[in-house]
């Protein structure tokens, strides 16, 4: 494979294809070294005469060089270190920053549209000088600030997370921008996800067994207590409400709707642990329509099994992301597993796996998917 070759699948989002080639993978970690100061690195380091190309030309040449793809993995390292030590210094202070943070809520505004929700709820929706500016007083003030604070801690959180995998040994890092690639795990490229069990999937699984929705049953129960509730709020928003209401009247209706609930949420856990693949698929098939892509993921699942609600707090819990993530990465079998997929009518194949990364939990907190046994 040369390097237009490589580029024209690149440009055309065969990553995994790409992978599977020696020069593809090339391609794709010098690609990687995305900024200009990066590939002259590589250049000073193993003296690659450029002579007068631009630097736009620069992956080019390095691709055709004689320059050994091991000697590439080194470079890499080394520019990763001399920026992963600046963050060393301050990990902890960081950290501790991290912890500060009390709630977790994008303050009705939706990350990736904010404009739009901005001028669909505020400048096209208020005719009124006077009732615009105590709208912004009152509501956008507040929920601007949630949703920069929760925009913060979703930032700093995933750096600290991606650096626990750039670490390891067995990682390649992307030190540059490359789409939809953070990292090579054994010569695998992987975009990382961190998230938590999806509602949307629990909510898929109590339908399958004939199972009516946590929150109707939640409702019903509370309209028998007359425990008061916003009609109007979002099922991502009541659910949680709902469930730490009933969970704290003293009714034994009430507590043991909440057990149950519970008691199913954490059978869907362990029988994802066990086998994660219907999980990933789920995960594949149920993307945005605007982030869609086929490209290899590697999830980390974080779940609080006692306060499923408060799984994002997770995210600043390095010592435990640390141990599962090395745990996993040091394991001698091959990672990953292929998984097909259905997207609007279309097959997809890609390379995916996950992490689970389980607070209170005496069980293993990562279990290889059974396709790989």
């Amino acid at each position: 494979m040369d390097y237009e070759q490589a580029s024209n699948l690149f440009r055309i989002d065969r990553i995994r294809e790409l992978a599977l080639s020696p020069s593809g993978l090339r391609y794709l970690k010098i690609r990687s070294l995305s900024r200009k100061e990066q590939m002259q690195h590589v250049i000073d380091e193993h003296g690659v005469h450029v002579g007068n190309s631009t630097s736009k030309e620069w992956a080019k040449r390095l691709f055709e060089s004689d320059i050994p793809t091991d000697a590439i993995d080194e470079c890499i390292r080394q520019i990763f270190e001399i920026e992963r030590s600046k963050r060393r210094r301050v990990e902890k202070k960081l950290l501790n920053e991290l912890y500060k943070i009390n709630s977790f809520e994008w303050g009705g505004l939706h990350q990736n549209s904010l404009e739009k929700t901005i001028v669909d709820s505020y400048v096209k929706k208020i005719s009124s000088f006077k009732l615009l500016n105590n709208a912004i007083e009152n509501e956008l003030h507040n929920s601007m600030r949630a949703y920069v604070l929760a925009s913060w801690y979703n930032h700093w959180s995933s750096i600290i997370i991606e650096d626990i995998f750039k670490d390891h040994p067995n990682v390649i890092p992307a030190v540059g921008l490359i789409k939809k690639i953070d990292f090579f795990i054994k010569d695998k490229p992987f975009d990382l996800k961190v998230t938590y069990l999806p509602e949307g999937y629990i909510k898929e699984k109590r339908k399958a067994q004939g199972l009516r929705p946590e929150l109707t049953l939640m409702k019903k129960t509370c309209r028998n207590l007359e425990i008061p509730y916003e009609k109007t709020s979002s099922e991502s928003l009541l659910i949680p409400d709902l469930w730490q209401k009933l969970g704290d009247h003293p009714k034994p209706a009430a507590k043991q709707l909440i057990q149950d609930l519970q008691d199913y949420r954490l059978f869907i856990l362990d029988e994802a642990m066990q086998d994660s693949e219907l999980l990933l698929r789920w995960l594949y098939e149920n993307q945005g329509v605007r982030r869609f892509d086929a490209s290899n993921r590697l999830f980390l699942i974080l779940v609080d099994r006692h306060d499923f609600f408060s799984s994002w707090k997770l995210k600043r819990a390095q010592p435990l992301i640390s141990h599962e993530v090395n745990e996993y990465l040091g394991e001698t079998h091959d990672l990953g597993m292929e998984l097909d997929f259905m997207w609007e009518g279309s097959k997809h194949t890609t390379e995916t796996d996950v992490i689970f990364v389980v607070k209170n939990s005496s069980d293993s907190t990562h279990k290889t998917p059974s396709l790989r046994e």
